[in-house]
């Protein structure tokens, strides 16, 4: 059985990673801003999981207390993560926070490619 593959439309191409690249980063650039005091790093796993280590910085807003917007950040770009590339915390909670006015983006890989890959860690 031989699989059809689209030909995407290099414009709508552009267009995607474009905004992929405005709305997401990595755990180096994230390593970066952070050094440089440019974004407010937002850490939206469970309490617990946050306590047993996250990135040095981050504040924790958990799911379950979203609605308070504690620790947010409007001079600066919330950079929020959770557990891992397949988790969909962070981007659904992009989604709120950015409804409520608040500049934010996703790390990719979240909390498991930032561990993984041997970064500082805070308990």
């Amino acid at each position: 059985m031989t699989t059809q593959v689209a030909i995407n439309d290099p414009a709508k191409a552009k267009a995607y990673f474009e905004a992929k690249m405005a709305f997401t980063t990595g755990p180096v650039e994230l390593e970066r801003m952070m050094k440089n005091n440019e974004v407010n790093v937002v850490d939206v796993r469970a309490a617990e999981d946050y306590a047993e280590g996250h990135i040095p910085g981050a504040i924790n807003l958990p799911k379950n207390q979203w609605q308070t917007l504690k620790g947010l950040r409007k001079d600066k770009t919330n950079v929020l993560y959770c557990y891992s590339q397949v988790c969909h915390l962070a981007a659904t909670a992009a989604v709120e926070f950015a409804e409520k006015g608040y500049p934010v983006m996703e790390l990719d890989g979240g909390w498991r490619w930032w561990r993984d890959d041997d970064f500082t860690i805070e308990k």
